[in-house]
């Protein structure tokens, strides 16, 4: 009885954290939006946090603790980065930035909306409801998988109102999602769904 309300303590507890994790990801929406007002200042913009988090979180590393950024990194820290350098918000930002430094604004947006939206649907779903993981997918899930789908398809049928371009974008998020290594599907996902964009 108390092992197993220590087991859900700590589900909800990993839960809880996770969605603070991907609270914080989705932020990465704003993009499309700042990108509108002004490309060339958000491009700066998204570089500026990219050096700003890359030192904070280099102090950490060699065990010096910067106010805010380090006690918000330290709250959401995976177990497997506990001991290592937190990458995922540096491969977020570098994520957003080469959507808008690689493609026009009608596929930068949607790259960078499948970043914040899909991704972040996909690893809630798969890694807290998702039972089937074969080998291939290297510990990701096929739940997981499938949402990404959905999301990144609904993304560009409410983008493109094209059903062949949101399916497009859909297969392409979920196959660079699917098998993309730990925090670097925030690089290859939003290219694989800029790519779609412009091939569709």
């Amino acid at each position: 009885m108390v092992k197993t309300a220590g087991r859900l303590s700590a589900a909800r507890g990993e839960f809880g954290a996770e969605l603070c994790r991907k609270g914080i990801h989705v932020l990465i929406a704003l993009v499309p939006f700042l990108a509108e007002l002004d490309r060339s200042h958000t491009a700066l913009l998204l570089m500026g946090g990219i050096l700003l988090y890359t030192s904070a979180e280099s102090l950490r590393f060699l065990g010096f603790s910067p106010p805010l950024i380090s006690s918000v990194t330290v709250k959401v820290l995976r177990d497997r980065e506990k001991d290592g350098f937190a990458l995922g918000p540096i491969t977020l930002g570098l994520g957003a930035l080469l959507s808008l430094l690689l493609f026009p604004p009608h596929a930068a947006a949607v790259a960078v909306y499948v970043l914040a939206f899909g991704d972040s649907a996909a690893t809630l779903v798969g890694r807290f409801f998702g039972r089937l993981r074969p080998a291939f997918l290297s510990g990701k899930s096929i739940e997981g998988s499938l949402v990404c789908f959905a999301v990144s398809a609904f993304i560009g049928f409410l983008s493109f109102q094209d059903l062949k371009t949101a399916v497009i974008i859909g297969l392409a998020s979920m196959l660079a999602e699917a098998f993309s290594c730990k925090d670097f599907d925030n690089l290859l996902l939003p290219m694989a769904a800029g790519l779609a964009v412009l091939v569709s």
